[in-house]
């Protein structure tokens, strides 16, 4: 079946850009002697996380435990959760899971530290729980090298409680190392002091994936968006035009005036996420279009600018603003080659946000 056979709106991934950008990351992590501990979050898809394990991956990540339930379910042996994990139905989850696969979770409260443990001791296992620190992107995370350092002597302490390390989501507007070094030096040196090692530092994110480097202290990394690219990663330049391996084909249905047009992909097929960008994507066939608005099953277009329009009936090919999201949307992603189809995915862990 060829592509343009397909209904729209649909996802449409470039097998031979995905497989090249999973080995470009694999590449660059190896000559760093950085594990490589992808992020599944961005796609979802178990055969796709199977070519990052063949590609040479440690393992995978995932963020919630229900989507490591799926993965799990797939026949990957080694998830880490980066996660805070808290409240008895998730722990009891967790520690089935945790007695089929090997699991690492983070923490950043002696709260959920204290949880982990008892769900731990309960069911009678050893769960190896990193230190999440805030290295500038403002999520969650202990705030200081000396909370880290606590934090940490806690976990080795609790009954049951494995402590694996360190784990970061660092700023993505800043350089890497801007604050990562410091933080994870000055608290490897607060832990000699307790006889603590910090066997694990867990780095992550597209954009900055390019500055990963050993000599800062990070000996793992975890990136998701990379394997498809889309706008957000396009401006940091982490990806490009060229190897964005994700489309979303859309047509258009209506032109309601000489400058706008409709597409079939609204805010049910495009990611709502803005962050600073202009529109709601990029079309590819039009550059200087503008995606200015968004309804469920509506784009709004500006075609103003463009020298010519599209007709009606026309297909066009859009790099989202954010894939992740885009990924939840849809229940199947087209792979293609040569603008064939050659596979269709289950996005089977769609919808594991608990």
């Amino acid at each position: 079946m060829r592509i343009a056979d397909l209904e729209t709106p649909v996802p449409v991934v470039d097998i031979d850009l995905l497989q090249s950008n999973i080995q470009r990351l694999q590449s660059f992590l190896d000559e760093r002697q950085i594990a490589n501990r992808p992020h599944i979050k961005t796609h979802k898809i178990p055969e796709i996380a199977q070519m990052q394990i063949e590609a040479g991956a440690v393992g995978i990540t995932c963020q919630k435990v229900s989507e490591a339930e799926v993965m799990a379910e797939a026949g990957f042996k080694d998830i880490f959760i980066p996660y805070n994990i808290l409240g008895e139905a998730k722990l009891n989850r967790l520690m089935k899971l945790a007695k089929r696969i090997k699991v690492s979770v983070t923490c950043d409260s002696e709260f959920v530290a204290k949880g982990l443990s008892d769900a731990a001791q309960k069911n009678n296992l050893t769960l190896e729980v990193l230190v999440e620190c805030d290295t500038g992107a403002q999520r969650c995370g202990v705030q200081t090298p000396e909370q880290a350092a606590a934090l940490a002597k806690t976990i080795s302490q609790l009954p049951n409680l494995d402590f694996g390390g360190l784990m970061t989501y660092p700023n993505m507007s800043a350089p890497y190392s801007a604050g990562v070094a410091d933080f994870v030096n000055q608290t490897r040196e607060l832990l000699k002091k307790e006889n603590i090692a910090i066997k694990r530092v867990s780095g992550g994110g597209t954009p900055t994936m390019w500055q990963a480097d050993s000599a800062i202290g990070i000996t793992e990394h975890r990136a998701g968006i990379y394997v498809y690219g889309d706008r957000l990663t396009m401006r940091s330049g982490a990806v490009t035009l060229d190897t964005c391996a994700l489309r979303v084909w859309s047509t258009v249905v209506s032109r309601p005036t000489e400058t706008r047009g409709i597409l079939d992909a609204g805010s049910k097929s495009l990611s709502s996420d803005l962050h600073g960008l202009d529109g709601y994507g990029y079309i590819c066939e039009y550059p200087e279009a503008k995606i200015y608005a968004l309804s469920e099953e509506h784009g709004l277009v500006d075609f103003s600018a463009c020298k010519t329009k599209p007709q009606i009936g026309e297909r066009v090919s859009i790099i989202p603003n954010h894939c992740c999201t885009v990924t939840c949307l849809f229940d199947e992603v087209v792979g293609m080659r040569n603008n064939q189809v050659e596979v269709i995915w289950k996005v089977a862990a769609r919808g594991t946000v608990r």
